[in-house]
């Protein structure tokens, strides 16, 4: 049964919470998603640190423990990222990707779950071929223009910083579990 849904909680986006409320799979990227987007490589050309936001692994983990699924599509190989994806439970790590879209269909075709099942974080081009196909589109607040412009939801928080969280609270108020996890939080 569909719950009634309070669009006072998100004046801006009206139909961020209605558009949250079925679904299935949340997507994000990496690099200015998970973490701020800066790149720490050594002069041998290897990447040594990725810093990753705590509240927004917080966030999944709670995701993930109501049935929603996660998964990550990022244009870089880093074994940070897969340490990360394997500490938070999410089991659909894609690294290495150039081309978002046909991942994104193969995963949708292995769940057996349509696009408008799905809501996916991005900050860039790379990210524009997914977020236009999903049923709900979000953005950190330092996403480029482009990617804001089509975003049905541009998070207040900056990716690496709270963005994340912002969209799985979102989603977990539209599907009726936040006020339940708060509760048992407080116990």
């Amino acid at each position: 049964m569909k719950q009634t849904l309070n669009t006072n909680l998100y004046p801006n986006y009206p139909q961020a919470l209605e558009r949250a409320q079925d679904i299935q799979l949340l997507i994000l990227d990496v690099d200015g998603v998970l973490t701020d987007g800066s790149l720490f490589i050594s002069p041998d050309g290897i990447e040594h640190l990725k810093v990753f936001d705590s509240l927004d692994g917080h966030g999944l983990k709670m995701l993930i423990s109501k049935g929603i699924q996660v998964a990550i599509i990022t244009g870089r190989n880093s074994p940070m990222v897969k340490m990360r994806a394997q500490a938070l439970g999410v089991e659909h790590v894609f690294m290495g990707v150039d081309d978002k879209k046909s991942t994104f269909i193969k995963l949708l075709m292995q769940l057996k779950l349509q696009a408008t099942d799905c809501a996916a974080v991005g900050d860039d081009w790379p990210d524009l071929a997914v977020l236009t196909q999903v049923r709900f589109a979000a953005a950190p607040a330092n996403a480029h223009q482009e990617v804001q412009r089509i975003a049905h939801y541009i998070c207040s928080n900056r990716g690496g910083g709270g963005a994340v969280r912002e969209i799985c609270d979102l989603i977990l108020t539209a599907q009726n579990h936040y006020q339940d996890l708060l509760a048992e939080a407080k116990k």
